[in-house]
């Protein structure tokens, strides 16, 4: 899974850039799909819209929005399947958000029983 981090500055920029951006995205997309490597993904709503739960000693806590000191925030995500780790972090070195604030790639474990 390739994590998608967003950030204000970042979003500046991407605001500025708009046309730039959207058309390597587009095109990184495009060559995804036609090698199969993409499985999906999503943008996801701005950190405002969002709710953190937290349940301590069994009572639920709810807040608006995450942690108020996180300058980044998870923008979106895509699921890919690659032949190798290098590949994957290769497909996120690629996405614009890589150089506008930061991509994580991280494995999805597979728990399905053979």
């Amino acid at each position: 899974m390739l994590l998608i981090y967003s950030n204000p500055s970042s979003k500046q920029v991407v605001a500025d850039t708009v046309d730039e951006v959207m058309d390597e995205v587009d095109a990184l997309m495009k060559e995804l799909s036609e090698s199969g490597e993409l499985i999906g993904g999503q943008a996801l709503a701005e950190p405002a819209d969002s709710r953190t739960v937290r349940v301590r000693d069994g009572v639920p806590a709810v807040t608006d929005g995450p942690f108020l000191e996180a300058k980044e925030y998870l923008a979106g995500y895509l699921i890919v399947e690659c032949d190798s780790l290098e590949r994957a972090t290769d497909i996120a070195a690629r996405w614009p958000d890589a150089r506008l604030c930061a991509m994580e790639v991280r494995p999805i474990i597979d728990e399905v029983a053979e």
